[in-house]
């Protein structure tokens, strides 16, 4: 059974696997795989850039979005026409694009919004895998993975990706579609500042950041030399208390820190 895995940390934004998806499938016909995909609005890959945190602490990354080819897959059962969309055996969901009515019903069922409709062949498209190339034995992986030139995307059987599949995550796990797109470093939450001296309108350099609550063990982090503090890998919705201590400075403490979102406590003062 084929899965995806996708470093993102790896990923560096360069669009490559959205281009090289446009250029095999636009003007292409791989049916009953696949009609062409049209010029614009639909992306099979979507990359998806994601802004955290406010200036001037704010960090990037993106998140490369095939269909997630789900195991119980949510698009399957609402289609009336059987066999219009199918798994295969070797793990891909596949819609076949001579049965497909052009009913809707399989757009509005994904959750990931992975599969997009074509007014002018009122048809659903979404990504293949590109199966097309799989079948013709020439072609190992899809083009997105070819194209990928930090290896953030791979792609082959289950079995030789226990290792990065032990350590990943899937989007919406709650939902239960058991989705054969596995995620790694998917950055977390984070919690941010800097701290500077009141009267000498100077940043705090070394000094000591103690972060509580939560359901994990307190964190410690030291100022730089810009007096920026960063605790990073937060769980998301957690509450916490800050705690920052320097020599010669009256201790501070912030207090119901949510990390609902990432948060920037901006520039914190201490007093002598």
């Amino acid at each position: 059974m084929k899965v995806f895995v996708i470093d993102v940390g790896l990923c560096v934004g360069c669009y490559a696997c959205q281009f090289v998806c446009k250029d095999e499938h636009v003007g292409n016909d791989w049916s009953p795989i696949a009609k062409p995909q049209p010029d614009t609005g639909q992306f099979w890959m979507r990359l998806d850039e994601h802004i955290r945190g406010t200036v001037p602490k704010v960090e990037m990354h993106y998140v490369p979005n095939p269909c997630m080819h789900c195991d119980e897959a949510p698009c399957i059962t609402p289609c009336p026409i059987e066999g219009a969309i199918y798994k295969r055996d070797d793990g891909l969901v596949i819609i076949d694009s001579v049965k497909c009515t052009g009913c809707r019903l399989c757009v509005d069922a994904c959750p990931y919004d992975a599969i997009y409709f074509n007014d002018d062949l009122n048809l659903a498209q979404k990504c293949t895998g590109c199966a097309h190339l799989l079948d013709g034995g020439e072609w190992k992986v899809p083009r997105c993975v070819d194209a990928c030139p930090t290896e953030a995307i791979k792609f082959g059987e289950e079995k030789d990706f226990k290792n990065e599949i032990a350590k990943a995550e899937v989007l919406k796990p709650e939902l239960g579609h058991k989705p054969r797109v596995y995620y790694l470093n998917i950055p977390k939450k984070f919690v941010a500042g800097t701290v500077y001296d009141a009267a000498a309108k100077e940043i705090i350099e070394g000094a000591t950041c103690t972060l509580t609550g939560g359901k994990g063990k307190a964190l410690t982090a030291t100022t730089d030399g810009f007096g920026d503090f960063w605790f990073r890998g937060l769980p998301d919705g957690e509450s916490y208390k800050l705690s920052i201590a320097a020599k010669g400075f009256k201790t501070k403490t912030i207090e119901d820190i949510c990390t609902e979102k990432d948060v920037n406590l901006g520039d914190i003062a201490l007093a002598k």
